[in-house]
């Protein structure tokens, strides 16, 4: 059975009364929110094995990218103000060098106004449903070129191309190489992400 969320509003936000909101948290707060269609979502963290699997693809992303200029790769501290009025944290994204320069540009401490070309969510009990359907949509809404959707208890990952309608039907697989059109040389093993 897959657990609930642990915390979702009432009440609708848009994205600076949202801010206002995390801004008065407490910082010892250790839980993640999102905006998601109006409302605040959060999740507490993910724990074993969610940051080793982060981490495995956080490390092989950035490299690949770095070594070719071809952008930044941000990991799950980084939140997006999406077009739509929603406000998420993926667990790792990739912004392509143009649409960075594009703009807007970055400003410290506030969340991105950049649409990501790449967004991969781990799943786990708290969020896959959110991450398989809600956040799903919200990326495809947004124009996120490619979603994967990392799952670590089948040891699969889930690769969504954006076409002219939407997301096409996800390819998933358990093992060989992760196919990616955002990032067409990259290499990554399935089995790398899971070594654990």
């Amino acid at each position: 059975m897959i657990a609930e969320t642990a915390f979702r509003s009432d009440e609708h936000f848009d994205q600076k009364q949202f801010r206002r909101w995390l801004d008065a948290r407490p910082a010892s707060d250790i839980n993640h929110y999102e905006l998601i269609n109006g409302r605040i979502i959060m999740t507490p963290p993910a724990g074993w094995p969610h940051g080793g699997v982060e981490a495995a693809l956080v490390s092989p992303l950035m490299q690949h990218v770095q070594s070719r200029k071809l952008g930044v790769v941000l990991g799950s501290s980084a939140g997006y103000d999406l077009p739509s009025g929603d406000t998420v944290e993926p667990d790792v994204s990739f912004i392509a060098i143009r649409r960075l320069a594009a703009g807007p540009k970055p400003v410290a401490g506030k969340f991105l106004r950049i649409v990501p070309n790449l967004v991969v969510e781990i799943l786990s009990p708290t969020t896959a449903r959110k991450d398989r359907v809600d956040k799903k949509s919200i990326y495809e809404r947004n124009g996120v070129d490619e979603y994967w959707i990392v799952d670590p208890a089948r040891k699969q990952v889930t690769v969504f191309h954006r076409g002219k309608r939407g997301y096409s039907a996800g390819v998933s697989a358990t093992a060989g190489i992760i196919r990616s059109r955002v990032l067409p040389e990259l290499g990554l093993s399935v089995k790398d992400l899971f070594t654990l």
